[in-house]
């Protein structure tokens, strides 16, 4: 493999492959990213896991495929993460999140992905039935994260 993408690239890519899609509030899809990504950083996340961060998603959203991440330049740890991070269809939460316990560096990125997905700012706009449901949902995989 070549020289492996810069952050600054990987953003760019991340950027330009949920271009055009929002979050549950209507928020272009790009700020959770970024909001992912800066909350790797500050909790002490490397370079591979900021990479990850920014391709959390793209693969779960078909945004990017999966041959698209095992053929990008890449480090085989930030391709790991990002799989180890994408929902399955078909799987429990428990084994998602034995996958994640399971891949060095994955814990971190899902405990950004958690945090910025079960900030409180986020989902006081969302109606209560789906606010409900999404903070029962990032409570339990917490709880199965151990976070």
């Amino acid at each position: 493999m070549c020289t492996v993408l810069t952050l600054t690239e990987v953003e760019a890519l991340a950027r330009a492959a949920h271009e055009g899609q929002t979050d549950k509030a209507g928020r272009p899809y790009a700020e959770h990213l970024a909001a992912v990504a800066a909350g790797v950083r500050e909790r002490g996340g490397d370079a591979d896991q900021i990479a990850a961060a920014w391709l959390h998603d793209a693969v779960e959203d078909d945004a990017l495929s999966e041959r698209w991440l095992g053929e990008a330049a890449l480090s085989r740890r930030t391709k790991d993460i990002v799989l180890a991070v994408t929902k399955r269809a078909g799987e429990s939460p428990e084994e998602y999140a034995g996958r994640i316990l399971a891949t060095p560096g994955a814990l971190l990125v899902k405990q950004a992905d958690l945090a910025h997905n079960a900030d409180p700012a986020r989902l006081a706009v969302l109606d209560e039935a789906t606010r409900v449901r999404l903070t029962a949902k990032y409570a339990r995989m917490r709880s199965l994260l151990g976070l």
